[in-house]
């Protein structure tokens, strides 16, 4: 039942499972043991949606298109109790069967049965060796079917990563990611936290079991759940940080930056805030301001609870976050008892957003891209875009970087970062916005990030994580430095 309301909510709203799942099994009261259960399915499905509709398709005597939605629900749900879970071929056809006649009828439901019968009769592999294109005529048909990815994606994360290592990082996509959390510096540290250190941010560890909202820290805003790499964008805009007790202020920038008595950096695309919140940590240590710029109003709505003091249920109203107003005409302050190193939340347009030129040190640009580096946690993002998505996206990515750039000072850096490596939204944006100016030259990224190792990006100087490689997403960072014209 809860699984079924997920892929329903993926379906019908366009909802993440990852953020639904929580809500659906608080409010049919799962735990423990039923709560894992269901969280497999829905999360296991969804994955692997691809490699059983094809195998769907060779029981059903008539194309999926045809099928009910809410049908074609419950046999995704049963094909991967059948393939993939120690479930009892029995039990998985009996309890989908009955789903079937609860949500949708006593006809549907023979249906159901049927279908699921054949299912039975062979495994997932021998399944993928029927269904699936011959590997060595067809590879990218046969990896679209065995790896649960679109035609097309395959293709372009073949052509980021290469050949030969693409089934790798597909299989990794098809992997659940472990739960990372992400010690605030001056709020929290890792030891409050529990769980193992990660390997290459010195704020994450990786939790082997229990919740995050059962760690005080987590509760009450001091640290939270952030994937490795997205810890590592906000550290290779921040500075070369070595390690988690040493003041930002003592590490060598290079004499990059022009060291003022105070900083002003800007996340331009902020929303949900997760980066902001340790942007802002570390602006504290550096005596530097935050401004996070979201533009949509709800998300904007989320990074400012991410910039509270005392969490997601912080009281957003009171003192402002700059107590001196001197930045006040760089933005529209958020009024609130914000945390150290916040000026504010304002909610506009990246494109066009109400800053004077020129008026930061730092810009980070999270841009908006296809998601395709996130898969293992947001598996339904495969299945929702497509090539007309990708050209958008890539106009897109190119304003906001070549906007970024106007809003940096001559000396301050930009950090351009896609948690997607296909090179569209990678080396081509960051060529394109290069080709068409003459004050912005790639800065190569130091220090802990830059450390990281089979790293290399497409260009030189950058970086690009992996799933496989890394234990990571997918991020590409860049740094650019605004030079005099």
């Amino acid at each position: 039942m809860a699984a079924f309301e997920v892929l329903k909510a993926v379906r019908v709203d366009e909802a993440y499972a990852n953020l639904v799942l929580p809500h659906v099994l608080g409010r049919l009261g799962l735990e423990g043991r039923d709560a894992a259960f269901a969280t497999e399915l829905a999360a296991g499905t969804l994955r692997q949606q691809g490699t059983y509709d094809a195998v769907l398709a060779a029981c059903i005597d008539r194309p999926l298109a045809k099928v009910e939605a809410k049908v074609l629900d419950v046999l995704r749900l049963g094909a991967h109790q059948v393939l993939s879970m120690r479930v009892p071929d029995h039990a998985a056809i009996s309890t989908s069967v009955d789903l079937a006649r609860s949500k949708v009828g006593q006809g549907p439901a023979g249906f159901v049965n049927a279908v699921l019968r054949k299912v039975t009769r062979k495994s997932l592999e021998e399944w993928v060796a029927e269904v699936a294109p011959a590997r060595e005529n067809d590879h990218d048909g046969w990896a679209a079917v065995a790896f649960s990815h679109p035609r097309w994606v395959v293709a372009r994360l073949a052509e980021a990563v290469g050949r030969d290592q693409v089934d790798a990082l597909l299989e990794a996509d098809n992997v659940p990611p472990s739960v990372t959390l992400v010690a605030r510096p001056g709020r929290s540290s890792v030891d409050e936290l529990g769980g193992t250190p990660t390997v290459y941010s010195p704020f994450g560890v990786t939790l082997g079991s229990g919740s995050p909202a059962g760690i005080a820290a987590v509760a009450e805003g001091r640290a939270g759940v952030q994937d490795e790499g997205s810890q590592l964008v906000a550290l290779a805009l921040a500075g070369h940080l070595d390690r988690l007790d040493t003041p930002l202020d003592k590490f060598d920038h290079g004499d990059r930056l022009d060291h003022r008595g105070s900083e002003t950096w800007l996340d331009l695309c902020a929303g949900p805030g997760g980066k902001s919140a340790l942007l802002a940590a570390l602006a504290s240590q550096h005596g530097a301001w935050l401004v996070a710029n979201e533009r949509q109003p709800h998300r904007a709505g989320l990074v400012l609870q991410n910039l509270v003091e005392g969490g997601p249920n912080g009281d957003p109203s009171g003192a402002s976050g700059d107590p001196t107003g001197e930045r006040a005409k760089f933005f529209a302050r958020s009024q609130g008892p914000l945390v150290p190193g916040t000026a504010g939340v304002v909610a506009a347009d990246g494109k066009q957003p109400p800053f004077q030129e020129a008026a930061f040190d730092r810009v980070l640009v999270d841009a908006p891209c296809t998601g395709l580096g996130a898969l293992r946690r947001r598996p339904e993002a495969r299945w929702r875009r497509g090539t007309a998505d990708l050209d958008a996206l890539v106009d897109l990515q190119r304003s906001l970087l070549d906007r970024a750039i106007d809003l940096t000072r001559p000396g301050g850096v930009v950090l351009y970062a896609t948690c997607s490596p296909v090179l569209a939204e990678t080396r081509d944006v960051v060529e394109s916005v290069l080709s068409a100016r003459s004050d912005v030259v790639i800065e190569p990224i130091g220090g802990v990030v830059g450390q990281v190792p089979d790293s290399a990006g497409p260009i030189e100087g950058t970086v690009q994580l992996w799933p496989h490689r890394h234990g990571t997403d997918a991020m590409f960072m860049v740094l650019l430095r605004r030079t005099p014209e």
